[in-house]
């Protein structure tokens, strides 16, 4: 009786072998690397909402609670100070949150200005009001960016007609002694930021600082409201 002949595998065998595993093995890596990077995708998205909110979050915290405290004198009209608002700029008075304060009112500013990559950004600086300059050329502290990636923005305001009806927004605000009763900021990001800004309405909480002081304080406010609640934003736009 003939013993079976043992055989091995061919030279074509093996080829074919590391070929198919070879395959396996860039097919799963290639799984592999679409996950991890649509998990990292995913992560960014995350990150990008959340920063966005927080600005959002901090800057309608800080604007809503605008104080009618003068930071400085006109001396030209002998007038106080009491907000400044421009289309790219705003300086006011508001407390600071607990964390981030020593205590007592702060001269703070928002700012849109130019950045070295052709955008722009969302700045804010904070001073205490008690000896805060007016005249000082640069600011003690340095900005913080809030928003970056910015294409455009803007800040808008609205106050009181004579009837005590709202008016429409202005780019621009022109009595410094007084403060608005609203403030909108519009913001149009870059392409490669791949997130959208809301436009922000905020409402400030009503101060006597916010009525011309030659109009009756209940005519100021318009009928059927309070000092110290919020204003509708859905009223006359």
């Amino acid at each position: 009786m003939t013993k079976p002949v043992a055989r091995g595998f061919t030279l074509l065998e093996v080829m074919l072998a590391i070929l198919l595993l070879a395959l396996l093995l860039a097919g799963t890596y290639g799984a592999i690397r679409t996950a991890v990077q649509g998990m990292h995708s995913g992560e960014l998205a995350i990150d990008r909402t959340n920063r966005l909110r927080v600005a959002q979050e901090f800057v309608r915290h800080q604007v809503s609670r605008i104080m009618p405290l003068a930071f400085g004198r006109d001396t030209s009209t002998n007038t106080n100070l009491v907000f400044e608002g421009k289309r790219d700029f705003m300086r006011f008075v508001a407390p600071m949150p607990g964390y981030l304060s020593k205590g007592g009112p702060y001269v703070q500013t928002l700012a849109f200005a130019g950045n070295r990559r052709g955008g722009r950004q969302l700045l804010f600086t904070d001073e205490m009001l008690n000896g805060f300059d007016l005249d000082a050329k640069k600011s003690v502290t340095e900005p913080s960016i809030l928003l970056d990636q910015i294409e455009d923005g803007r800040f808008e305001y609205r106050t009181l007609d004579e009837q005590g009806e709202l008016t429409d927004w202005l780019d621009k605000w022109d009595d410094p002694g007084l403060v608005p009763v609203m403030v909108r900021i519009v913001v149009r990001m870059r392409p490669e930021a791949r997130i959208e800004f809301p436009a922000m309405e905020i409402p400030l909480l009503l101060d006597i600082g916010a009525v011309r002081q030659n109009r009756p304080l209940q005519q100021a406010v318009g009928p059927g409201m309070q000092l110290g609640t919020h204003i509708n934003p859905g009223s006359k736009r």
